[in-house]
């Protein structure tokens, strides 16, 4: 079982950059792919974008272009780049490892606290 350790998160001014990172206790996670997901208050949790042990990204539409994801797999460490924020970035952002991509990703292990992330000036 692994355990995730997001970090990163704060209040930030739209148009800000703030870049989130989560901490994984597991090494084996270098064979699944990596995700963050955010849940806004009222919604149910959305993936955002993921990244496969070899690096390949993808996001979902509402994030494409402004955030940039990437792991070092040696540190165990996955990180989310978020630039030009909006207030509906506001959210709780996760990571977690996961089966899947973009579009149908199933995560793998419990989840951690996550990273609040408020958009607001």
């Amino acid at each position: 079982q692994a355990q995730f350790v997001e970090s990163g998160g704060g209040l930030v001014q739209p148009g800000g950059s703030p870049r989130l990172s989560c901490a994984s206790s597991k090494s084996s996670n270098d064979d699944y792919v990596m995700g963050w997901w955010r849940q806004a208050p009222g919604k149910q949790r959305e993936l955002v974008a993921t990244v496969t042990s070899g690096g390949s990204a993808a996001y979902a539409d509402s994030v494409k272009g402004r955030f940039t994801i990437s792991r070092d797999n040696a540190k165990n460490t996955t990180s989310l780049q978020m630039n030009s924020l909006r207030p509906e970035d506001t959210a709780v952002y996760y990571c977690n490892a996961g089966i899947g991509g973009i579009s149908n990703m199933i995560p793998i292990y419990y989840w951690g606290q996550g990273t609040q992330v408020t958009v607001s000036s």
